[in-house]
């Protein structure tokens, strides 16, 4: 391993892992106590808050671990995105952690439905509703897909079974493919010149320091700043605002209505997946790509705008029937 690839910024990856990592065994913890029946998922949330020892750490910890996994998912791209490591010959692994973005993205949305309260009831509509608008292919969240079985309970599967599983195999090509190709070097010096190699081991222990860094804050963050758990929803009305990472989509929604959400993530992931197509061209210095930085900073203060446009007007009812 090169030395640039034991600083924080080639870390990111790692650290993203790690919390990976915590997600699993406090998921693990948590699901020995959650009843993903509708009837009683909100009751056994406040359970484990109110009745588990140390439930409530838990899941404070696994609540700040998947916000964590987020923003590193997010700073990680920039900074593969900043250093042109998507170019060739790694385009197939940044079309892998774009996929493992996305995965993570339907994570956080899963979980927020499972605690059964008014925000994820609500989380649950505007995605039964955008599952309309799709038509056919919306067909796992109708329904009639498997009328025998409550959807909350298909999203208790997908939570603990289907993403996080997703995710450990695109994890394995990821760190396949950083095998096959090496760590990118750093675009002031593609060469590596000069640069000296460190044992694997080296960099395992770098990322582990950095991860207990962040079990620490995450626990501290779970003591200081546990999350709530809303009461049981009512039905026919909307009143919460969605988890603040879906903020800039739910602002496009005010605009526009709900084609607002699906237009929105449709078009980033659509941009994410043509990078690599896109840009082709060999520099990777950032200040050698101005179109590309040019385009990337309209997309990052795009987002922000919205982002803070939510945080600071009152989100109009879009659900039907409300």
């Amino acid at each position: 391993m090169p030395s640039h690839a034991n600083t924080l910024a080639y870390s990111l990856g790692g650290l993203t892992a790690f919390s990976l990592l915590i997600l699993i065994a406090t998921g693990l913890t948590l699901g020995q106590f959650y009843d993903p029946d509708p009837a009683a998922a909100n009751t056994s949330t406040r359970h484990i808050v109110e009745g588990v020892y140390l439930g409530r750490f838990v899941r404070g910890v696994h609540f700040w671990a998947a916000e964590a996994m987020y923003v590193l998912a997010i700073v990680h791209l920039l900074r593969i995105f900043l250093t042109g490591s998507y170019k060739r010959p790694r385009e197939a692994n940044w079309l892998v952690g774009v996929a493992m973005f996305a995965l993570t993205f339907s994570a956080l949305f899963t979980g927020t439905v499972l605690k059964w309260d008014q925000e994820g009831f609500e989380a649950l509509g505007h995605n039964l509703e955008i599952a309309r608008l799709l038509g056919g292919l919306g067909f796992w969240f109708n329904t009639s897909f498997s009328p025998a079985l409550p959807l909350l309970v298909r999203l208790y599967v997908a939570h603990v079974s289907l993403i996080p599983g997703l995710i450990l195999v695109l994890l394995v090509l990821h760190a396949l493919l950083v095998k096959r190709h090496k760590i990118s070097p750093p675009p002031d010096n593609p060469d590596e010149t000069g640069e000296p190699l460190a044992p694997f081991t080296h960099h395992l222990r770098r990322v582990g320091a950095l991860g207990l860094v962040l079990l620490g804050g995450l626990g501290a963050a779970a003591v200081l700043f546990p999350p709530g758990v809303g009461p049981t929803p009512v039905e026919g009305i909307e009143v919460t605002r969605p988890p603040w990472m879906y903020w800039w989509m739910f602002t496009l929604e005010n605009w526009i209505g709900l084609s607002g959400i699906l237009w929105g993530g449709g078009v980033l992931f659509v941009l994410l997946v043509a990078v690599p197509f896109i840009d082709r061209r060999p520099e990777r210095h950032w200040r050698k790509r101005p179109v590309a930085m040019a385009v990337a900073a309209l997309v990052v203060i795009a987002i922000i705008v919205l982002t803070v446009l939510e945080a600071v007007t009152t989100p109009a009812e879009h659900l039907a029937g409300m």
